[in-house]
């Protein structure tokens, strides 16, 4: 009985990897095929998240090259994003309503002043908040949590801005290798689904190019999900 079982195990595996597609490493795809394969190629028991990568051809030390910008993806991101809001009191209620999971002004900085604890994904502000957020600058800008005009999360209008990201608006920027990384849906997403909010972001990062940048921008583009490969995606 053991061997038996033993050979329905590697009769198992063998036909696991059959059914696996196969793909050149060094290969570039075009976007509707590489995100096939990437749907293809997740294994995860769990609905494993998309990323798209971009490599740009930027000075990441350089301020006026820096990029930060944001888009709202036509289907979202798949997942629920917790958002705080620092905002007067005649914007709570708002604001609220919106969906923000943390709301507040003075109470709220002094919270987070105290016990260091940031219990949120992105925090939205209104400008008449933004003095009284440099005591806690320092905990909030380390951990890439910092709200900013430049994506949209300092605004008079909280509760709109608020509500888009509770849709699936997504804000990024370029690290100090010059790359970019962007969440753009679910393995389970239907891939023209994954193909739309891909465009999205790439019309973005194309809007975003600096002006000082010199030389080829978009270098090269790639695609994975969670514990997936990499698949190099076409840049034209």
């Amino acid at each position: 009985m053991k061997k038996e079982k033993s050979k329905e195990k590697k009769a198992d595996v063998k036909t696991a990897k059959q059914e696996s597609p196969e793909f050149d490493k060094s290969k570039t795809y075009e976007i509707n095929e590489a995100v096939e394969l990437t749907k293809s190629l997740s294994k995860t028991k769990f609905d494993a998240t998309v990323e798209i990568h971009f490599r740009l051809g930027i000075d990441p030390k350089k301020g006026e090259q820096q990029i930060r910008a944001a888009v709202s993806l036509p289907h979202g991101t798949g997942k629920t994003i917790r958002v705080a809001a620092f905002v007067t009191p005649d914007k709570e209620k708002e604001v609220k309503k919106a969906g923000a999971d943390l709301v507040g002004g003075d109470d709220l900085i002094a919270k987070i002043k105290k016990t260091e604890k940031t219990d949120f994904e992105v925090a939205v502000a209104e400008p008449i908040i933004m003095k009284k957020l440099s005591q806690i600058a320092r905990i909030l800008g380390t951990r890439g949590l910092m709200p900013s005009p430049k994506n949209e999360t300092v605004t008079p209008d909280p509760a709109k801005a608020v509500e888009e990201l509770k849709k699936g608006k997504v804000s990024f920027k370029n690290d100090d290798t010059a790359n970019i990384h962007v969440v753009i849906g679910k393995a389970s997403f239907d891939g023209e689904k994954l193909i739309e909010n891909y465009k999205a972001i790439l019309a973005a990062i194309m809007k975003a190019k600096p002006v000082k940048a010199k030389g080829t921008y978009l270098k090269n583009i790639s695609i994975s999900s969670s514990m997936g490969p990499g698949i190099k995606v076409a840049t034209s």
